[in-house]
């Protein structure tokens, strides 16, 4: 109980709340101490305005400050930080604490003795457009005509203040004793205030009104505080009705009423009950979460202090290790002996500063924790709907938030209790004044993350990472991948960085993949084996990066053109080196009978002349009446047969066999092509502005081709 206090101490006055009134923000204050820090705007009509009017203050007015519930029905025995209004002249003293107080020879006037504030005096009305700060979050909140009553009063937090002031043993403290409360000795009913006896006989003298006041042992006030009933809740707009309705737009309790003619007309309500049981479970789930994110928090602590131990008994394990290597090595060691072990030392004090740190942090956030719970299981225990439906929306989000602090990376210690140290005992004795720690230790091996790593089409993505507690410097890392058939390892990349994409890898294969991590002290072991598939299907598009100027692509680079009149060539964006792939291309528009190529190529093949002319690139180019093969401008296998618009030209390139053969309309076109095909190879054409073409990739290999035994049928690297 004693870590919820803090939950029920007002941010202004530092005491709990008296009379606690929720702000807009859904933060909470006193309502005197919402008097005290008001800011008049200023357009607002000021005090000394109104007694220069010479009319002072209205019945009307009076009748609005009853409204607000700023004052009592009785008196109180005390005056006003401002005096009345319409009463300037009455003469008064102050208390210790700067309240205001009427002498015993002058009662006060007969304003005040209907309308004064329980506890703090008789409070001014508030000026038009006065401005509130919020002290906790700062937002600034412009009052309307109604004043302070248009805040609903925290009768729920007013509760739990009272249950927990009662739930204490200590002495009752007098309320007015500026410093150093003294005990309490009697207490008045009607003022419900707790008086010491110096305070009772200067601010509560037994004659004139107060004489009628019924003074009682200060452990009967409070039994009379706790046994007085609740008063039924009232809506803020119209004060003769109780709440009975919830409306969900506005999230706030209304009346019958409000439902009528006010603004919440239109808006969807739902009976009181039903949502009070809803938001108690609302909160008692979420309240379940942060109460495992508490459990999990203490088990932090206890890790956090068993790590102290451990620091101090690896500390003390090191030290004895260092003093026998020096002791071994006689004078020489010796001069350098008290320097290493303060190096230890100082590794050792900052290990135990950091840990401690993060006990003592860890710590304040527990307990901030363990009081909201503890607050909050008090709110449920409220057996006041609209009260709890005030709150409950705020005490959820805190919830939250507060349960979102104790989120990834709260509960991971800072600093390893490992020290990071080791002591090369090889030298020879010439180099003995050299003699200084190792840097380091080699690379912990690196941990994969798996859900960063990913392949898509012939590419594969890896990410890693060094061990969360590993302390040790890292120069660089080693990616290795083997060849995709559980061949060797090689070494795909070498660097800083801890993510890596690998390029032009086979379709339809399994690569294993390691890394490793390095330093000046040697490499590192190896992470844990990943074994990663590349697609299935050899999709591709045309690779726009690599092509002539004068092509034009179109349809997300599968089908292009060429806006000039000679031949180029553009080629596919992947590459491919084993297995047996098969793709055609439509025939959109063909004028002019002009003649395309279709074919592969190497990377570096011409772009500016027919496919085929050099020595990079195999190919078939065709006509509207036969067709010829071609490869570095030789012209073979001339075959009937020719294109038009709507036709199809299929490629299929079989490296099990080391082969190219091209079919027409589905129909095999001449022999085989080319063959001994190795090396990679990329889909490639030539075309000039009499020809549109679109490429359909990853297509089933036509069923009148066998493939090699070397390679499934249909299967792509």
């Amino acid at each position: 109980m004693d870590e919820m206090e803090e939950e029920l101490k007002c941010p202004v006055c530092g005491s709990f709340f008296r009379e606690p009134i929720i702000l807009p923000c859904s933060h909470n204050i006193c309502l005197a101490c919402a008097r005290n820090i008001l800011v008049q705007t200023p357009d607002a009509e000021s005090p000394q305005s109104s007694r220069a009017s010479g009319s002072g203050v209205s019945d009307y007015d009076y009748l609005d400050l009853d409204k607000m519930s700023l004052y009592s029905e009785t008196d109180s025995g005390y005056g006003s930080y401002g005096g009345f209004v319409s009463a300037p002249t009455t003469p008064c003293q102050k208390s210790p604490n700067g309240v205001r107080v009427f002498p015993p020879s002058m009662p006060p006037p007969p304003q005040a003795q209907h309308h004064l504030l329980p506890h703090t005096g008789v409070l001014p009305p508030v000026p038009r457009n006065s401005c509130l700060t919020c002290p906790q979050c700062h937002r600034s909140l412009t009052l309307d005509d109604r004043g302070l009553r248009g805040f609903p009063k925290n009768r729920v937090l007013e509760g739990v203040v009272d249950r927990y002031q009662q739930s204490k043993a200590a002495a009752l403290k007098c309320q007015l004793c500026e410093k150093n409360p003294r005990e309490a000795t009697v207490m008045c009913e009607q003022c419900d205030v707790f008086y010491c006896d110096p305070c009772r006989l200067r601010c509560h003298p037994p004659r004139g009104p107060l004489a009628k006041h019924r003074l009682v042992p200060p452990a009967q006030g409070r039994i009379s505080r706790r046994a007085s009933p609740r008063k039924i809740s009232t809506c803020t707009e119209h004060e003769l009705e109780n709440l009975s309705m919830y409306c969900v737009q506005c999230k706030t309790p209304v009346c019958y009423q409000c439902l009528e003619d006010g603004k919440h007309s239109t808006h969807e309500v739902k009976a009181l009950g039903a949502m009070w049981k809803l938001h108690k479970g609302q909160l008692s789930q979420v309240l379940n979460v942060l109460s495992d994110r508490a459990t999990e928090a203490k088990e932090f602590l206890v890790q956090l202090r068993n790590m102290v131990q451990h620091i101090q008994e690896n500390g003390v394990e090191f030290e004895a290790c260092l003093v026998a290597q020096c002791d071994a090595l006689i004078d020489a060691l010796n001069r350098r002996k008290a320097q290493l072990l303060s190096r230890v030392t100082k590794e050792h004090e900052h290990k135990l500063s950091v840990v401690r740190d993060q006990i003592s942090h860890c710590t304040v956030k527990l307990r901030q924790t363990t009081g909201l719970m503890e607050y909050c299981l008090e709110v449920i225990k409220e057996n006041d709907p609209s009260g709890f439906l005030q709150i409950s929306d705020a005490l959820i989000r805190r919830v939250h938030m507060t349960e979102n602090q104790w989120g990834k990376g709260s509960l991971t210690p800072r600093m390893s209790s490992d020290f990071d140290l080791t002591l090369d005992s090889g030298p020879l004795l010439q180099t003995i004044h050299q003699l200084d720690f190792v840097q380091m230790k080699v690379p912990a091996a690196p941990i994969l993350q798996l859900e960063e790593c990913c392949t898509q089409s012939n590419s594969a993505t890896l990410s890693w990472k060094q061990p969360p507690l590993s302390t040790i410097a890292v120069d660089g890392y080693i990616l290795e991948l083997d060849d995709g058939n559980r061949g060797q390892f090689r070494e795909v990349y070498v660097g800083t960085e801890t993510i890596c994409t690998v390029d032009g890898l086979h379709f339809h294969s399994n690569y294993r993949s390691r890394v490793k991590a390095y330093n000046s002290s040697g490499v590192g072991q190896y992470s844990k084996t990943l074994v990663m598939q590349t697609s299935e299907i050899a999709w591709f598009t045309f690779d726009s990066a690599s092509a002539h100027p004068d092509i034009i692509l179109s349809n997300d680079n599968l089908t292009v053109t060429c806006n000039s009149y000679d031949d180029r060539v553009i080629m596919g964006n992947t590459g491919f080196s084993r297995g047996v792939h098969y793709w055609e291309m439509t025939i959109d528009r063909y004028d002019n009978h002009p003649d395309p190529a279709f074919g592969v190529a190497r990377s570096d093949v011409m772009k500016d002349v027919m496919l085929g002319k050099d020595d990079k690139a195999w190919a078939m180019y065709v006509d509207n009446n036969r067709s010829w093969f071609m490869h570095n401008n030789s012209h073979t296998n001339r075959t009937d047969g020719g294109l038009g618009k709507g036709a199809t030209v299929g490629v299929l390139l079989d490296f099990s066999r080391g082969i190219l053969l091209f079919l027409i309309n589905d129909e095999q076109q001449g022999p085989v092509a080319f063959n001994t095909l190795e090396g990679t190879y990329y889909p490639a054409i030539s075309l000039n502005r009499n020809v549109q073409v679109t490429l359909h990739s990853g297509l089933p290999i036509p069923d009148f081709y066998t493939p090699g035994e070397s390679e499934p049928a249909g299967s792509v690297c």
